[in-house]
């Protein structure tokens, strides 16, 4: 049976590029940071704290959320910090350990969970058995922790590499995680943070240490350390490999993405934005071309595992979703009301409740206007807050059955049911229309149901002839609630 740590489910996580999100006057800070307000550079850092989440947690609370992932926080030379220095440091523009540690602390009284990134295919220049070799060459006893090829290290531009790195970049040695001492210390390093409350890991690139074995004793470790952990994978494909319950508890849903693209841009579709990101976007989908690829992702895994999947509009990694829509806020509105109303776990990509735009990396990881609320839009934040909430009040939204009762041309119809709840949550991407969805005995709806339009609890529905009828405006979503199945006399 998949064991998957049940808290997950009912989670919303939030991500956050800890450079960007936030900074406090309370952690010294080098000089030379670039303007908050400016646009990101590669190389540029702009002085983002661990602190300065912290004093921002109120703001999240309210918002919904209750996770955060992090991307990397270790010490590092790299902005984004996936150049890792050191495993067991905290990075100390980031405010070091004792920043995280009252992170943790407020967050855990407040109920947020906290899940941070490992890097462990790659290391970075700096780290201290890499730079051992850097200054010792052959003498060195760490040589057996990398793939080498010669020496002196071509570990700067200039010379062919001459180690194993991802994707032949100097900067990034690969590990040799065949070697038994390498394994071990990855393995500590996730023990210790996960002993120290860290709630779980997100494996960046994980595909990339191509064995089972290796994440097999990764897991147990973990889990040993705390069964509750969630450990959930970079995989950009469908990743049945990774899912069987032996290695990762989810993915970052890439595959949930793109299908998300493909049906609420659909031709809107900034192609510029979408290629050689590391997914490629489907066509744009009709609605029963949406409904045929959302049925095929939740037939892919274990039940447990879908509702675990990390769902994600866009990501560090990604332009954002606005900005692949050229600006169209319905397509943001729509596909937020999608993925709160299906099943795995909501991750929302920092500032794109307010409605911050960004493309390809480093533009997609501006920083947060907080002292600019006219770049704020109110009116989408009030709409996250409002999707959130209503995920969180009903447990059917979260976990139950799904199951699509109409797809036809730009529209989509889906029937959420957990015990005595039923929901039926239309989304219509297209012109203003009506939909007649026929209502099968199978779907607890009998004739005479009344359906409650949560936004406006004054227009109710009625199960008639078999049928549900929803007029719905253009680009518009609702979720209806059933409330009576008292059976009613029809014309």
């Amino acid at each position: 049976m998949v064991q998957i740590p049940d808290w997950v489910q009912d989670t919303i996580f939030y991500q956050i590029f800890p450079d960007r999100f936030a900074k406090s006057d309370r952690v010294p800070k080098p000089g030379n940071l670039e303007a908050w307000d400016s646009r990101p550079t590669v190389y540029g850092f702009k002085g983002g704290d661990l602190l300065g989440v912290t004093e921002h947690l109120d703001y999240l609370q309210e918002l919904g959320i209750t996770a955060i992932y992090f991307t990397p926080i270790f010490q590092s030379t790299a902005n984004h910090r996936y150049h890792t220095h050191d495993y067991y440091r905290v990075d100390p523009i980031l405010g070091g350990d004792a920043a995280f540690s009252e992170l943790l602390q407020a967050a855990r009284a407040r109920n947020i969970r906290v899940i941070i990134d490992g890097v462990f295919n790659h290391a970075s220049r700096g780290f201290y058995q890499f730079n051992h070799i850097l200054e010792n060459g052959a003498a060195s006893p760490y040589v057996n922790w990398f793939n080498i090829r010669g020496y002196p290290l071509h570990a700067y531009e200039g010379k062919p590499v001459n180690y194993d790195a991802w994707w032949g970049i100097p900067a990034l040695p690969k590990m040799n995680t065949n070697l038994r001492a390498v394994r071990e210390f990855i393995f500590g390093v996730a023990e210790h943070w996960i002993r120290l409350g860290v709630n779980g890991w997100r494996l960046d690139v994980p595909a990339e240490i191509d064995d089972d074995s290796f994440w097999q004793e990764f897991r147990r470790r973990v889990k040993t350390a705390n069964a509750d952990s969630y450990i959930v994978g970079e995989i950009w494909h469908e990743a049945q490999r990774w899912l069987q319950g032996d290695q990762f508890d989810a993915v970052m849903n890439y595959q949930f993405t793109r299908a998300c693209i493909g049906f609420f841009i659909g031709e809107n579709t900034d192609e510029s934005l979408t290629t050689n990101v590391g997914f490629q976007t489907y066509p744009p989908l009709d609605a029963s071309g949406f409904a045929y690829t959302i049925n095929h992702l939740l037939s892919l895994y274990d039940r447990a595992i879908t509702n675990a999947q990390m769902n994600l509009l866009d990501s560090h990694d990604t332009a954002r979703f606005i900005s692949i829509a050229k600006g169209d806020q319905s397509a943001l509105r729509l596909a937020t009301l999608f993925q709160m109303t299906y099943p795995g776990a909501p991750s929302v990509y920092y500032a794109d409740e307010i409605g911050m735009p960004g493309g390809k990396d480093p533009d997609c990881r501006r920083t947060f206007p907080w002292n600019s609320p006219g770049q704020w839009d109110t009116s989408l934040l009030q709409y996250f807050k409002d999707c959130i909430a209503l995920r969180k009040r009903y447990a059917a939204l979260r976990y139950g059955e799904f199951r699509f009762v109409y797809a036809e041309e730009r529209t989509i119809a889906y029937l959420r049911s957990l015990d005595d709840q039923r929901f039926v949550v239309v989304i219509n991407a297209g012109a203003e229309t009506t939909v007649n969805i026929v209502i099968h005995p199978e779907f607890g709806l009998p004739e005479g149901t009344s359906l409650t339009c949560l936004a406006d609890p004054k227009t109710l529905y009625l199960v008639r002839n078999g049928q549900l009828s929803v007029h719905i405006g253009k680009r518009e979503g609702v979720v209806l609630m059933a409330q009576s199945q008292t059976p009613v006399k029809t014309p």
